[in-house]
């Protein structure tokens, strides 16, 4: 007999029901990796019955509030998220996730699931001695979920035979574990020093900064087992840390990259949806749209939106459907498409062939890119390669949400220095690309660079004794070659190694920014503020490259004019 957690999989996978694109890839996700165990690479193994306990310790749980009590049901979306969380086990059968991420609207549950698995993990999981916090910005957000654990162990006689409540400590002690239950929060000085085996995170929308979120996962590092659960409706700002670690879910999700330790959920519209058609609504509402009331009260907030438009609208996208309202503004490009754009093709498929470099440097001691083009199929076929300092790297790490360093031991990063080096060895960078040149009898036709910070670095480049073009990086400039690489992407005639997930991870963060004249560059800046941490270091490259393609190209054109000139006139026809 199915499980639960992939029978409900099956059946959101095969179309049944509405639900959005990343819920159904959530579930889609699940059933592929089913289907990976005891592959090479992949070690985790599912375990039906561990999931199937932590589901039905959820439904023995009870809920008092208003005039009655009712015991808990979930729902099997809300079953799908609880059994991938502790079903999924490594080799030594501890959790295979330590990071979830889960977005849903408002008053969908989030806050009462995770205090539902914090209980669960504190009393339940054999676990002794350890420490679980609830945390946000303010001590009121972090004591929500706080509140929910309380309210199921005083429901519960059988529970508070388990458990001991403080609330003006703000603890709660598991008698049997000695595991505590603490609600942190950094106006109240939460800072590195704590090692949770469990932590909640509500509402990332809220926080500035990932300082909340490090200060908890920094002290997992050493522990076989952990979980750092974030739940979240979508907010307005896109430069927030909650829209980073959002944009990283959604691209697990979509393939983008891989994070086999990191268990993503997000319940929203798509695109191509009517916000204000009520048959979509249960896409990023499963449980109030559900209900009748529930409908009526989303029909109640439609009606305002609609009628008030403004921030009562920015609201009912934000808060009702779960939408960032401008999370697709100015995309360089569409995900879904260049994740079409894979190949299993590498350079070596490109022995000896024609190809223009394009060099991307970073202004200090950040991520420098090397990216190759060549002619494929009426197209083009990209190749990169990057480069980052020792010292920068354990920085980014932390700061970027991106894996360097499993990227480094990918081969798409080469890391240079100790940890003390800041500052990107461009000598050596041009020897790496010296070393490809070589090893594939590559015919380098020209090489892009941007100037700044460059005049060091081009007299390197003369060795290859192709054509150094600058490129300058302005919209005017870049505009042409920049809508070139965006249309051939559109159309199905860019191709690149699949297995480069930096190249994806820079192509899908890129936005487009414009000049008062139209004309287009990308940018991490989205003209909306501070977005550093969205590094487009390769895609700056791959352009360049095509920049130069695009500019022997319209001068091979100019000079056939010319010669076909010349030979009218000596021929008297002209």
């Amino acid at each position: 007999m199915m499980d639960r957690v992939t029978d409900y999989a099956e059946r959101v996978a095969s179309g049944e029901g509405v639900h959005g694109e990343l819920h159904r890839l959530a579930c889609k996700r699940h059933l592929d990796d089913l289907r990976r165990q005891g592959d090479d690479g992949f070690p985790y193994w599912w375990d039906p019955k561990a999931a199937q306990r932590a589901i039905d310790y959820f439904e023995t749980l009870q809920v008092i509030e208003g005039f009655g009590r009712r015991r808990v049901t979930l729902q099997d979306c809300q079953a799908f998220d609880v059994g991938c969380t502790f079903g999924w086990l490594t080799p030594s059968g501890f959790w295979r996730f330590r990071t979830r991420y889960k977005s849903v609207s408002r008053q969908q549950g989030k806050s009462f699931e995770n205090g539902g698995i914090g209980t669960y993990i504190a009393g339940f999981s054999g676990y002794k001695y350890g420490k679980l916090f609830t945390a946000a910005t303010k001590k009121r957000q972090s004591r929500i979920v706080w509140e929910e654990m309380a309210k199921f162990i005083r429901a519960d006689p059988r529970l508070l035979k388990r458990f001991t409540v403080k609330d003006y400590k703000n603890l709660i002690i598991a008698e049997k574990t000695h595991c505590t239950i603490e609600a942190l929060s950094k106006e109240a000085g939460l800072d590195d020093g704590f090692r949770p085996i469990f932590a909640s995170l509500d509402e990332l929308h809220q926080m500035k900064d990932n300082s909340v979120y490090k200060a908890l996962d920094n002290g997992t590092r050493d522990l076989d087992q952990s979980l750092i659960s974030m739940i979240t409706t979508r907010g307005f700002d896109i430069n927030s840390f909650a829209y980073e670690m959002d944009s990283y879910a959604v691209n697990i999700l979509r393939g983008v990259v891989t994070a086999e330790r990191f268990f993503a959920d997000i319940y929203t519209l798509d695109d191509a949806d009517d916000p204000f058609d009520e048959s979509v609504w249960i896409k990023s509402n499963p449980r109030l749209a559900s209900t009748e009331r529930g409908m009526e009260r989303l029909r109640e907030d439609a009606q305002r939106a609609r009628d008030m438009g403004g921030q009562e609208l920015r609201d009912f996208l934000t808060k009702s459907m779960n939408i960032w309202v401008t999370r697709t503004e100015n995309s360089f490009v569409d995900a879904e498409q260049w994740k079409r754009a894979r190949t299993e093709l590498t350079l070596e498929d490109f022995r000896g062939e024609r190809c223009w470099v394009g060099v991307d440097l970073s202004s200090g001691g950040d991520l420098t890119t090397v990216a190759l083009e060549f002619e494929h199929g009426g197209g083009a076929y990209l190749w990169s390669h990057s480069f980052m300092p020792r010292g920068r790297l354990t920085e980014h790490v932390q700061t970027d949400i991106a894996p360097y360093d499993v990227w480094e031991r990918a081969g798409l990063i080469t890391v240079t220095g100790g940890e003390t080096d800041f500052r990107n060895d461009y000598k050596f960078i041009v020897s790496k690309l010296v070393d490809v040149v070589g090893e594939y009898e590559l015919d380098v036709q020209g090489i892009g660079y941007d100037p700044h910070n460059a005049d060091a670095f081009t007299a390197d480049l003369e060795q290859f004794g192709a054509p150094l073009v600058k490129v300058v990086q302005s919209a005017k400039s870049l505009n042409d070659a920049t809508v070139d690489v965006q249309l051939l992407v559109k159309s199905d005639m860019f191709a690149y190694d699949k297995a480069n997930e930096l190249l994806s991870w820079s192509f899908v963060n890129a936005r487009l920014t414009y000049n008062s004249f139209g004309e287009c560059k990308v940018d991490k800046m989205d003209g909306r503020g501070d977005a550093r941490h969205r590094r487009i270091d390769p895609v700056d490259a791959c352009i360049d490259a095509h920049f130069v393609r695009l500019a022997q190209r319209e001068a091979e054109v100019v000079d056939v004019d010319a010669e076909m000139r010349s030979y009218l006139d000596m021929m008297g026809w002209s």
